[in-house]
């Protein structure tokens, strides 16, 4: 009723504590629109807001009465002036202060922090907000809106933000490098089959924006590998009409900025690029959207601010509606609409671009009820940025949903990856998908939490020795096992023949509880020449030595030798004793023949 009779200027002090409570200072100006008129008291409204400790004194420090009460969920805090400030263009300067416990809090390693918006119809002339927050919370992981500026004072943080930014939304931030999510995934397995059958179960995988810790896979799988799109996928052998329950547990830790991360091959980004049945990048409509808008802030822009949430949806096996459906339906969308439009505008522009399927802790009223009975899981979209050399998650629908919070530059600690869907739009399933029965219970468990001491893992090395064929190459069979919790990146497996190095190979990922096997060729040589006494595998610092008999190789080879030569005597003294037994015998013949000579000469002499 006053507004037209006042001018009123606002500066408003948000001071957290490391504790977490919140000092509140409302510094307010109070200017005389007329000379005719002054102020006896001065009324502020908080909604939904909690109000300990109210105080107000003037800027000379005088103490003002203060009166506070309680309508539902509004606090009216009403100060009374007992001077009076009379003039047009006289101003009043005081101040008012309360304490506030839920502005900041502590969810599992990150602190969080929630400033209300302004109410669009406040009627001051100037309006700043500023928050203070001690440099103990750690790095700032996200903050939204962009404030105004930012720096460092007295172990504080601080960030001011103007009336335009708090009209819309308010302030959101988090401060520290990193989340904490505890998981307990359940998959139900079953084979149909009259026959064996192998089937596979995708595991919460490794980006560049969080590093999973597997702390036990029950029963173990056959092995885990990795597909093009980065998801582990884990293998079981079922026998015939077979059931298996597999219970996974373990960590997660949710990046506030990408780490250092393999990045894709031309030919994966190439592939996230195509159309599929719910990213039409060939629909008319879709190519000249994304003509029009180009950039993934601009798309995603338009996909929050046109398709409108729709609460009714939110339940398990819903129609999914594809990107086209959410243009033509955008009053009827939920994450899957937010994420597929945002898919094929995105892939339609020549932005490869995919979607994230998985978990995201929400305060949401409307959808968090459901979330706790239920395995309903959150989708989003990530655009590749050659840039940055990375994927980058942004979350179009919490940008509609919280009113246009910031979720483009740098998305919350809040979502947790669970599938990769680039290649194939609907594989591989989520965790919560693999159930049985007409009444699946819930499979899926994620909590605030905090990482267990033992996060490195180490590698096991296995060697077997298999002697080869005589004269022939032997061989050892190497493998290189991952017993857990995360993943080996980038390591040089070394083989060694005695203290030289003989090979080295390279291993881009090797996820937990899989193996790499490898065959080394130790080479046959006489006498051991070239025959390594011992086989050395060191890997990551970890080591084991194999000997290769090569006593064996220089006794055989003597054997070998020690036969030959003596075959050799055997074989030249055989022939010695025919050739004398040839020579004998020439002798004898020719002795025969000469005798028989003389005798007939003999008798031819005879009268």
């Amino acid at each position: 009723m006053a507004q037209n009779e006042f001018i009123v200027d606002s500066n408003v002090t948000y001071e957290v504590s490391e504790t977490g409570t919140t000092l509140v200072t409302h510094e307010i100006f109070l200017e005389n629109a007329f000379s005719t008129l002054y102020a006896t008291s001065y009324s502020l409204n908080l909604e939904n807001i909690e109000a300990n400790n109210v105080q107000a004194r003037s800027a000379t420090g005088q103490q003002l009465s203060v009166n506070t009460a309680k309508d539902g969920d509004r606090t009216n805090i009403k100060i009374e002036f007992t001077d009076a400030v009379v003039g047009r263009g006289k101003s009043r300067h005081f101040f008012v202060t309360y304490e506030n416990t839920s502005f900041a809090s502590k969810t599992g390693e990150v602190w969080e922090i929630s400033i209300p918006k302004l109410s669009s119809d406040s009627s001051f002339r100037s309006y700043q907000a500023t928050l203070k927050v001690p440099l103990k919370f750690g790095l700032e992981a996200y903050i939204s809106p962009k404030p105004d500026s930012s720096e460092e004072q007295a172990n504080t943080r601080v960030y001011t933000f103007s009336k335009n930014d708090l009209v819309k939304t308010g302030v959101t931030a988090g401060f520290g490098e990193f989340q904490v999510f505890t998981y307990t995934l359940n998959y139900h397995l079953e084979n149909p089959l009259a026959r064996s059958a192998e089937t596979e179960i995708a595991l919460p995988p490794d980006t560049a924006f969080q590093k999973v810790y597997l702390r036990s896979i029950n029963p173990e799988p056959l092995t885990i590998r990795i597909d093009e799109d980065g998801n582990w996928l884990a293998s079981y052998k079922l026998t015939s009409r077979q059931r298996l329950d597999v219970v996974v547990t373990g960590e997660v830790q949710i990046f506030a900025s990408e780490r250092k991360f393999p990045k894709p091959t031309d030919e994966v980004l190439a592939s996230n690029l195509q159309t599929s049945n719910y990213w039409e990048t060939n629909d008319l409509q879709i190519k000249a959207l994304a003509q029009e808008l180009k950039t993934p802030r601009a798309i995603y822009d338009y996909v929050w601010q046109n398709l409108k949430y729709d609460y009714d949806r939110v339940r398990p096996n819903v129609e999914r509606l594809g990107a086209k459906g959410a243009l033509l339906t955008p009053t009827n969308s939920i994450c899957m609409e937010f994420t597929d439009l945002f898919i094929a505008l995105s892939r339609a522009a020549g932005i490869p671009a995919r979607e994230i399927n998985g978990y995201a802790y929400t305060e949401n009223p409307e959808i968090q009820p459901l979330s706790l009975v239920a395995d309903v899981l959150h989708s989003w979209p990530e655009y590749w940025d050659d840039t940055r050399g990375a994927w980058i998650p942004v979350d179009p629908t919490w940008a509609s949903t919280t009113g246009g919070v910031n979720f483009f530059d740098k998305l919350d600690l809040r979502h947790f990856t669970f599938v990769i869907h680039g290649e194939d739009a609907l594989k591989p399933y989520a965790p919560g998908s693999y159930k049985l029965g007409a009444n699946p219970q819930k499979d899926v468990f994620v909590f605030f939490g905090k990482l267990s001491t033992d996060q490195t893992s180490y590698p096991q090395i296995k060697a077997t020795f298999k002697p080869g064929v005589l004269f022939f190459n032997s061989s050892i069979n190497i493998s290189i096992r991952n017993p857990g919790p995360s993943a080996y990146y980038s390591f040089y497996p070394e083989i060694y023949f005695d203290s030289k190095l003989h090979s080295r190979d390279y291993i881009e990922v090797l996820p937990p509880f899989s193996s790499y096997e490898m065959d080394v060729k130790v080479p046959y040589s006489f006498f051991g020449k070239d025959t390594p006494n011992v086989v050395k595998i060191v890997v990551d610092g970890s080591d084991l030595s194999l000997s290769t008999n090569k006593n064996r190789v220089i006794i055989t080879s003597l054997t070998i030798t020690f036969i030959i030569i003596t075959i050799f005597i055997i074989v030249i003294l055989i022939r010695l004793k025919w050739k004398n037994k040839l020579q004998a015998a020439f002798r004898k013949a020719r002795e025969s023949i000469y005798s028989k000579r003389e005798m007939g000469r003999s008798t031819s002499e005879r009268p």
